[in-house]
């Protein structure tokens, strides 16, 4: 055993010196106080429900559905009869015969309510006050489309009847 000896006559049996005796206590004090903060930190964060209690619901999504974007609107009666009637009138005016014209003629007429519908040519129009050609019927002007083989105007205005047949025609210059 080593025996030392310190200033004021005391003999220290202890064979650890007072430093090392010094750092084992500041590292036990280190480790308790470690502990505890550990202890205090895993308790506070404990959760207060039980572990067998289900966890809720979660809260419904809202699911977005994109809508497809809606249908281009299908054409009124009269922009589809006026189609038609261009259509007509088109080819009416560049037939190859005469007996072809008078086909397309009968064809076209079957659209009208009858051959005496008539056809009003606008000339002039101003502060909406129209100046109209003189006056026809359907009949007549589709033998002058047929004379001529040209058509010079479009269609302005047409007003269909109750069964869809078209009673009368306002055209004007192209």
């Amino acid at each position: 055993m080593w025996q030392y000896v310190f200033p004021n006559n005391q003999i220290n049996l202890n064979p650890i010196p007072k430093m090392k005796e010094k750092l084992i206590s500041f590292s036990l004090n280190r480790s308790l106080m470690f502990a505890l903060v550990a202890l205090l930190a895993v308790g506070a964060c404990k959760s207060k429900k039980k572990a067998v209690q289900p966890e809720p619901a979660p809260a419904p999504v809202e699911r977005v559905e994109e809508t497809p974007p809606p249908p281009a609107p299908q054409p009124s009666a009269e922009e589809v009869a006026a189609q038609k009637l261009e259509s007509a009138f088109n080819s009416v005016a560049g037939a190859s015969s005469t007996a072809m014209a008078n086909q397309s003629i009968e064809q076209t007429l079957a659209m009208f309510s009858n051959q005496d519908t008539p056809v009003l040519i606008v000339i002039h129009e101003e502060n909406g006050i129209k100046d109209y050609d003189e006056p026809t019927t359907i009949r007549k002007y589709l033998e002058y489309l047929k004379d001529t083989k040209k058509n010079l105007n479009y269609i302005s205005d047409i007003r269909l009847d109750a069964n869809g047949k078209v009673s009368e025609l306002e055209l004007r210059r192209k």
